[in-house]
Order: C-alpha cells, then sequence, then structure tokens
C-alpha cells in the first residue's frame, strides 16, 4: 500500500495505492491522523488506484471521520470509488456516513 497526500488551500487529497488490510490499515490510520493533527480537518481521499479495503481500513475511515467531524470541524469525503470497495460500503452501511463523488476535481469543489 501506498498512501500520498497533497495539501491544498481549503483541504487535502490523500491518494491511497494497493491494498488496506489488516497489515496496512495501522499506516493508513496514520497518515489521516497526520493531517488532523496538523488542524486540517478536510480530506478528498481518492480511491483510483486502491484495489482492497478490509474492515481494519473501513475502521481507520471511521476513526479519521469521527476526528474531523467532532465540532463541525470538517469531514472525510471519498472520489473515484471502485465498484467492489463502494458495494463493501453499502453492505457495511457506511455509505451514509460518508460523501461519495465520480471524480477527484468534483470532491476537493465539494469539500
Amino acid at each position: 500500500m501506498e498512501v500520498t497526500s497533497r495539501q491544498f488551500k481549503h483541504c487535502d487529497l490523500v491518494a491511497v495505492k494497493g491494498r488496506v488490510d489488516s497489515a496496512t490499515a495501522p499506516k493508513f490510520g496514520e497518515a489521516l491522523d497526520a493531517i488532523a493533527a496538523e488542524n486540517r480537518y478536510k480530506i478528498v481521499l481518492d480511491m483510483t488506484e486502491l484495489e482492497y479495503m478490509s474492515s481494519a481500513g473501513f475502521r481507520a475511515l471511521i476513526a479519521s471521520q469521527r476526528n474531523c467531524k467532532r465540532y463541525n470541524r470538517g469531514e472525510v469525503v471519498m472520489a473515484c470509488v471502485p465498484a467492489n470497495i463502494n458495494s463493501a460500503l453499502e453492505l457495511a452501511g457506511f455509505t451514509t456516513l460518508f460523501r461519495i463523488f465520480p471524480d477527484v476535481t468534483t470532491a476537493v469543489g465539494e469539500i
């Protein structure tokens, strides 16, 4: 798994590549927590090159969403979610917790 982030004026774009499983989820969570530690709470998650996400990855997403939404500071939104991961999000009932956009440009513009 590879996590890269770019800081924009009003949000951070985090691109995830590869697989987020029980072995890599802590690193994924740390990358999201590092952004929040800098008092930046608007995060766009680019999932274009994400192949797989396990429940451990979903837990890291939920924890980051809770942290960002606390006190109405911001939120985590998703862009370019692959069909298999979107299905898993729907099955887990997480689609109501996150805004999902078809592309990164729209997500960055809406957050």
